[in-house]
């Protein structure tokens, strides 16, 4: 497993921040699937997202101050893939901090798990650099 961390300061507070944090808006903010499905239950959400010809389930849960997702069953992109989005006040905003662990599960796995490292922390910033589009 590679892990990978992101972070932003947003011009907005941490309730907005969080209103705009949603299993379905940080699939959305990624950009590499689309939500095909929102299941809610007691203790967590499930997300079904997809892109061409994948199709994935993604488990979220409440944690202090942010989301924690991992990526379930062996359907998906990863054979394992966890991320926490954490945000808390700083200056006249938010710090928004998203940190994964991936890995592809295949041989070579120092290179291919870099690789794998690599895509999701462009995810990450990309769900960043969204979140802040629409919350500022």
């Amino acid at each position: 497993m590679r892990e990978v961390e992101v972070s932003r300061f947003v011009r907005a507070t941490p309730t907005e921040v969080e209103r705009a944090l949603t299993p379905s808006s940080l699939v959305e903010y990624e950009g590499s699937f689309r939500v095909l499905d929102v299941r809610e239950g007691d203790d967590a959400t499930h997300v079904t997202a997809g892109a061409r010809g994948l199709e994935m389930t993604l488990r979220f849960e409440q944690v202090e101050n942010g989301l924690r997702y991992v990526q379930e069953g062996e359907a998906g992109p990863f054979s394992a893939m966890e991320t926490e989005v954490q945000f808390g006040r700083e200056n006249e905003g938010t710090r928004v901090t998203m940190r994964s662990s991936v890995s592809l599960g295949l041989p070579l796995s120092g290179l291919t798990d870099r690789i794998a490292a690599w895509k999701r922390r462009g995810e990450l910033e990309r769900a960043l650099s969204a979140l802040a589009d629409d919350v500022e």
